[in-house]
């Protein structure tokens, strides 16, 4: 190989994830063994067994996972994208109501019912964003596409739709989101390459899954637009977020997922409280709390695409 094309190899990280093949989430095992093995033979011995193993394998993947990602060069996202967490130029209710309006629009014409299955869209999912972040970064973080589809953790936080053990890059998506699904992977998957703050998984699924050439990717990645924008727009009111979803030319199984994805206004305390705790935890971690996930992420679109047209970033 001469110099020239040996300069153009791509540098290759691969993260282990080994927690992630496990047939079952080792978190779980080690919290529930113990109790399981009460409940069902009386003794809790072999839970203990079972709590131990589970914590060695666990540990092991995640010093593996720890020791592969000492090399992954992360992005500057306020040097890349001209906005990051703490630098957000906020959207007025009219740009906000026109931001959606426009991509509601290029989301229904566009639109066609997923027929992937899971296992098939989360490789998909995973090849677009281990792309995307490459030619960004220079570097391809090849990580698993392993997806569960019930973890413990869907009972903890009854308000989220998919989960990532951001230690072990353990991913899992607790029911069928529809048009939405591959937006939700792609986030799960930004926190497995390392990325933990809610609003740069929020923001590089997005840029990820826009920029496709796949239409399963871009719609999911539209939707997610619009819905936080929705989300927003609504001020916590699920009778003016129907209003409006009547007042969008969304219509059929778009619409429907659009319904579904939304809580109602009936949360128990339990989620309430779940809901709270989250929210603390993103502003201890210097975020800006569960508005991250819908105001904080369409307001750095927005700063973006300004910084953008506006010649400031690339």
């Amino acid at each position: 190989m001469d110099d020239d094309n040996a300069g153009s190899v791509m540098e290759t990280i691969r993260i282990p994830n080994s927690a992630t093949y496990s047939p079952v989430a080792l978190t779980d095992l080690m919290f529930a063994a113990p109790l399981a093995s009460r409940v069902l033979l009386g003794a809790t011995l072999p839970g203990r067994l079972i709590q131990a193993a589970a914590f060695g394998a666990y540990a092991g993947s995640v010093v593996g996972d720890w020791a592969s990602r000492r090399g992954v060069r992360k992005l500057d996202f306020l040097a890349t994208f001209g906005a990051d967490v703490q630098h957000l130029d906020p959207m007025d209710g009219r740009q906000r109501l026109d931001d959606a309006k426009r991509h509601v629009d290029q989301l229904v014409s566009i639109y066609k019912p997923p027929e992937r299955n899971r296992d098939s869209l989360a490789a998909d999912v995973n090849e677009r964003l281990t792309s995307y972040l490459a030619g960004l970064t220079g570097q391809r973080v090849e990580t698993s596409d392993s997806v569960r589809e019930l973890t413990l953790a869907g009972l903890a936080m009854p308000h989220a739709v998919g989960s990532c053990d951001i230690l072990s890059g353990d991913v899992a998506v607790f029911r069928n989101t529809g048009v939405f699904e591959a937006h939700i992977l792609a986030h799960e998957f930004c926190h497995r390459k390392g990325y933990l703050k809610e609003l740069e998984a929020q923001a590089l699924a997005y840029l990820a899954l826009v920029s496709s050439r796949d239409s399963t990717l871009r719609q999911a990645a539209l939707a997610e637009r619009v819905y936080r924008n929705f989300r927003v727009l609504d001020g916590g009111d699920p009778e003016r977020y129907e209003a409006l979803l009547d007042d969008s030319p969304l219509e059929g199984p778009l619409l429907e997922d659009f319904r579904r994805l939304r809580p109602g206004g009936n949360e128990g305390w339990f989620a309430r409280t779940m809901r709270d705790l989250y929210d603390s935890r993103m502003k201890l971690t210097g975020q800006n709390g569960l508005s991250d996930y819908d105001r904080g992420f369409t307001d750095f679109l927005y700063t973006y695409e300004r910084a953008r047209s506006e010649g400031r970033v690339a």
